[in-house]
């Protein structure tokens, strides 16, 4: 799997959120993450996808995904520490 990201989009969610995007891309190593496909994305898919992160946070990340024959490419785009709400569905596994 390679992730990647725009590195001023980066250090702009960190002022904004103040997640990294370091520690964003380790939700995907989370092996209960849920990602759902965003359905308000218009031109290229986005994908929302909540787990736990190596800081032990739940957050949600918004994100590019290709699966093509040689890997799997991941592009954040934002991440954010999930809302209470959204802590209870990735506990309840939706």
């Amino acid at each position: 799997m390679v992730i990647t990201w725009d590195p001023n989009k980066a250090l702009s969610n960190i002022k904004k959120h103040r997640v990294s995007f370091e520690v964003a891309a380790t939700v995907f190593n989370d092996p209960y993450h849920l990602s759902l496909l965003d359905s308000k994305s218009q031109g290229e898919d986005r994908w929302v996808t909540i787990g736990l992160a190596a800081d032990k946070k739940t957050l949600v990340v918004v994100h590019t995904y290709i699966d093509s024959d040689s890997d799997e490419f991941i592009r954040i785009i934002s991440a954010r520490k999930a809302t209470k709400n959204e802590r209870k569905s990735y506990e309840e596994g939706i």
